[in-house]
């Protein structure tokens, strides 16, 4: 099954994050406009001052709890939703139910899968600059230094959905523990990096030419409103970078994110069921990340 056809058949998960993500912005216009007014009663600014200072810490939290928690488990419903439709052909009758209750199966706590995301994550940024794959590209040509470290930090965006991919393959073995599955998960995508990092270069160039542009005409627009509204000069730029920061980022988390998210898992779990996975990676692997190591380890215990 394609990834269009995929993300367009659990693009529910989708409407629920940028419900969640409207909620935060919601209460940081109502937050706004409150300080605002209170703030237009002082005359020499300072009240002013430190209602932005309010206004942007408890915008902040606001966008956090909404983003780092709350959407990160409904991510981990939307990977587990995906995963069964790329493998079995079919959707859930109940997609969210069945999200919620795969992710509350596979991981009993928030707890337990913020620390198995962790460790995958770290375990593929620790590998792959141990194996330095960009560096042994361009690291030959004279001259190339800044290029070589743009193109790393490029690659270590692309990568940021690897871990969901190795996420998915825990769903995908149900009857192993999660640490078991993300470990495999990880040697999977080690044995399969060329394809894998193709998809997500491509992927991640994508949405970051796309995110920059619409950032870019919504910091304009934002402005130009806050103008208007007659916001004292000095925290035009602020608020409205702020606002379009918040904006763009839940945006792309809830769309942008999650079709790079279902493209990569496609591609994963188009390699990982046929793949044989050489045992003694792992060894390798430990040698090369910390976080690999450690999560071996809690598979071993599990």
């Amino acid at each position: 099954m394609k990834a269009n056809e995929v993300f367009r058949k659990t693009i529910k998960f989708v409407w629920l994050k940028l419900a969640l993500g409207g909620c935060a912005i919601a209460f940081s216009i109502v937050l706004g406009l409150i300080l605002l007014g209170i703030s237009a009663l002082d005359k020499n600014g300072v009240v002013g001052v430190y209602a932005l200072m309010i206004w942007f810490c408890l915008s902040v939290a606001a966008v956090g709890i909404s983003q780092y928690y709350l959407g990160y488990l409904l991510k981990a419903g939307h990977i587990a939703v995906v995963t069964s439709l790329v493998t079995k052909g079919s959707l859930p009758e109940n997609p969210f139910e069945y999200g919620v209750g795969m992710v509350k199966k596979k991981f009993a706590t928030a707890a337990a899968y913020f620390a198995v995301d962790r460790l995958v994550s770290g375990a593929v940024k620790q590998i792959n600059s141990g194996l330095d794959i960009v560096g042994n590209i361009l690291g030959k040509i004279p001259g190339m230094d800044s290029v070589v470290s743009f193109a790393k930090s490029f690659v270590n965006i692309a990568l940021g959905n690897v871990d969901e991919c190795c996420l998915a393959y825990t769903f995908y073995h149900e009857e192993q523990s999660a640490f078991k599955s993300a470990a495999d998960g990880v040697v999977i995508y080690f044995q399969n990096w060329k394809v894998i990092l193709k998809n997500a270069l491509k992927t991640a160039l994508i949405d970051f030419i796309v995110s920059a542009i619409a950032g870019l005409l919504l910091l304009l627009a934002m402005m130009g409103i806050l103008n208007i509204m007659g916001l004292p000069g000095f925290g035009v730029f602020f608020v409205a970078f702020m606002l379009t920061m918040m904006i763009v980022l839940i945006v792309k988390s809830a769309v942008m994110d999650s079709y790079t998210m279902v493209c990569m898992v496609c591609s994963y779990m188009q390699v990982a069921p046929s793949t044989e996975i050489t045992f003694d990676l792992y060894d390798k692997l430990c040698n090369l990340s910390l976080k690999f190591k450690n999560l071996f380890q809690r598979a071993k215990e599990a």
